[in-house]
């Protein structure tokens, strides 16, 4: 696919093909409009904010596409919705890494989109074609220069479900070392941290991450975490 394409009509009739799933309605939900007719009619009611609001593929890249779409609110109201989605169909993945001794693994990572620093885990978008677990396994040798000795699947996570329309896969993995930091991706640090000291970090709001903070909840009720005799990380990036 082109890195950015300009949207055309049909760009939305290929993406309901493709992706019916996120084209369903629900009894008592807000109903997506087909009709051409009601389609026109819910954009000339959104005309006041916006003269002209496109309604279907309003832009796409490689990594994400926008979409406007012409609704039906539970109230009977109509009018348009925006909604973010993944390019591609594989799922994101986002994967704790764990030591053998229990510690958990934290990268130093520059965002853009906030132009910060952030103390995260190991994510990032599917590939075509890959699953969940493939996705992980391949975040975990790209970030970190690391193997899963063990992967865990800690299941689905709709990270803003009034804005992204899919979901990401959250795992563990326990590792028996890792590499240097990715540094063309922004990774700066890696280190390695017991979970008291992990949780401290959620709690003063040093880890912002909502991905990382997810993965680490269903982590903790999974039992995968906590190691209560080691109270120091260490900073790393070579094989432990």
């Amino acid at each position: 696919m082109p890195e950015e394409t300009a949207p055309t009509p049909h760009d939305y009739d290929r993406l309901r093909a493709a992706r019916p799933e996120l084209f369903g309605n629900s009894p008592g939900g807000i109903d997506i409009l087909l009709d051409p007719a009601e389609v026109e009619e819910a954009r000339r009611t959104a005309a006041a904010e916006d003269p002209e609001p496109p309604v279907g593929v309003v832009y796409a890249d490689r990594f994400v596409t926008l979409v406007r779409d012409a609704v039906r609110f539970p109230g009977g109201a109509l009018g348009l919705y925006v909604r973010m989605l993944s390019t591609t169909a594989s799922p994101g993945a986002v994967v704790l890494p764990l030591t053998r001794a229990g510690d958990v693994v934290l990268v130093e990572h520059y965002r853009h989109a906030t132009r910060s620093w952030h103390w995260e885990v190991p994510r990032g978008m599917g590939s075509p074609g890959a699953t969940g677990a493939e996705n992980a396994v391949r975040e975990l040798a790209e970030e970190i220069g690391a193997e899963a000795a063990e992967l865990i699947s800690l299941g689905r996570l709709h990270p803003d479900s009034g804005l992204l329309g899919d979901h990401v896969e959250l795992f563990a993995a326990r590792i028996d070392g890792f590499g240097s930091p990715e540094t063309s991706e922004g990774i700066r640090k890696i280190v390695t941290r017991p979970w008291p000291e992990v949780a401290e970090m959620i709690a003063e709001g040093s880890i912002t991450c909502a991905f990382t903070i997810a993965v680490l909840t269903r982590a903790l009720l999974k039992g995968l975490l906590g190691n209560p005799g080691r109270e120091k990380g260490n900073t790393a990036g070579e094989k432990n």
